[in-house]
């Protein structure tokens, strides 16, 4: 009885120890292999890498007139979007340094609710326009893209930036140099 007890005790530890290989061989391949892989893709795309390849579409906003605006940083935001708040330092940031790029904001909020978000954060902005994110070819919030006059996306950024991403965004709005 006692040898039998050992051979269950056996089977029962190696059963353990192959399933914790497998599943550690199927985190290692769903987890660190794919992170390797996204940010070797980030280096070569940044924006393709966060899920959304804005550079190119065309964006329509009710009432914006792209040509009359010039170069336009458009931010999409929710009001239900907590990294959208966490980021209003750095739209106030924005809203101070634009040197003659218009802001506008683009929310799935009604257009009073986006403002009263914003007032909140503390960010003026040139205009607030409501938007679904799928009308605007966004995913997520948020998203910051730099419009040309024929309200081409030339530049996107998507979520709550670091600071050197914070710092390519001002240089970009602050040189209001936009080839088109």
């Amino acid at each position: 009885m006692n040898n039998l007890a050992r051979k269950i005790e056996l089977a029962s530890n190696l059963a353990i120890i192959l399933v914790s290989l497998l599943l550690g061989m199927v985190l290692v391949k769903n987890y660190l292999l794919n992170k390797s892989t996204s940010i070797q893709n980030a280096a070569a795309n940044p924006v393709a890498a966060n899920g959304q390849n804005l550079v190119g579409t065309k964006i329509s906003l009710p009432d914006v007139d792209w040509a009359k605006n010039g170069q336009t940083l458009v931010l999409a935001l929710s009001s239900t979007c907590h990294f959208c708040s966490e980021s209003a330092p750095f739209y106030q940031q924005l809203a101070k340094a634009h040197d003659g790029t218009r802001l506008i904001a683009a929310l799935p909020q009604t257009i009073s609710e986006g403002e009263r978000y914003l007032h909140a954060l503390g960010v003026s902005v040139d205009g607030v326009k409501q938007a679904s994110l799928d009308s605007i070819n966004v995913r997520g919030t948020p998203t910051l893209m730099l419009v040309n006059s024929d309200g081409r996306v030339i530049d996107s950024w998507v979520g709550k930036l670091p600071v050197d991403q914070e710092a390519e965004v001002l240089s970009k709005v602050q040189s209001n140099r936009v080839s088109n």
